[in-house]
């Protein structure tokens, strides 16, 4: 008997896609958006112009206060990492962090992520990844630019500092990482709420507003103002010990911060894991 030419043929099915290969996927939609790197780009040059600003502003102050009294005042490491533009540089990271994830569900094309890998936790976990790695990177290089253009101005009057001083290597490690710290909180957000206004507002609430809302002057205020991040930075830049009790403020501890730099990225991307198996079902 002759079998039919048309039997059917069995499909040959595709190989599930390897971690590897969604890392690389993710970092081709990061690299095709031009407004990114446009913005940090700028966020670059404000944040190593506000410490150029910062310098030039105590340049002149440096002759009657004396090197070793500036240093002693702590003033070094706020020149570099000025609070306002760190700031700005968390608000942008935690911003394009959350753009990240809500991005794919304005355009749908997270539909087709979805068909192409259907384990979604894996397509979170390497958004994550490619997140930290490039605001690492980012957060690496307006670090050391800041502290070299305020520490060349600082040098005119003999103030500046090597990266070997006191306290330097802390504060430039603590401003390094603030960015993907804060970037990883933005996509957790981003994840939860799913709407771009929404969560560039709650990043913005989160990371910048509510801190200041809990006072250090009561214990119970205090501990509460010491988990979040940008408390914990401004602990970690400080070059000065802990405050004396007469000013009735509750200081942080800097292995207190550096544990605030770990829980709120591990939560944030737990959250992010969490919501996205739960809901994209």
């Amino acid at each position: 008997m002759i079998r039919s030419a048309s039997a059917p043929v069995a499909a040959v099915a595709a190989p599930p896609a390897r971690f590897r290969d969604l890392l690389v996927a993710e970092w081709i939609k990061m690299r095709s958006l031009r407004s990114t790197w446009w913005t940090i780009a700028l966020t670059a040059l404000f944040v190593v112009g506000c410490a150029a600003v910062a310098a030039l502003a105590d340049h002149d102050d440096i002759a009657a206060a004396g090197p070793g009294a500036r240093q002693s005042r702590g003033f070094l490491p706020f020149d570099a990492f000025p609070p306002g533009a760190y700031m700005t540089l968390m608000l942008v990271a935690g911003s394009v962090g959350a753009v990240t994830i809500v991005s794919e569900y304005g355009s749908g094309l997270i539909r087709t992520t979805t068909v192409a890998v259907p384990a979604r936790h894996s397509v979170v976990l390497a958004k994550a990844v490619v997140v930290a790695a490039v605001w690492t990177a980012v957060g690496t290089v307006i670090s050391l630019a800041a502290f070299l253009v305020s520490q060349a101005v600082l040098d005119g009057r003999q103030g500046g500092v090597s990266l070997t001083h006191p306290g330097v290597a802390r504060a430039m490690v603590a401003s390094s990482l603030l960015a993907p710290v804060c970037a990883l909180v933005g996509l957790g957000l981003g994840a939860l709420i799913r709407h771009t206004p929404g969560s560039v507002a709650a990043a913005l609430f989160t990371l910048v507003m509510l801190p200041p809302l809990f006072s250090t002057s009561r214990q119970w205020s205090a501990d509460v103002n010491h988990v979040m991040v940008v408390s914990a930075w401004k602990r970690l830049v400080q070059n000065w010990g802990d405050l004396p009790d007469i000013h009735h403020v509750h200081d942080a501890t800097v292995p207190g911060s550096w544990a605030v730099y770990a829980v709120w990225p591990l939560v944030a991307v737990a959250l992010a894991v969490a919501v996205v198996r739960r809901r994209d079902v």
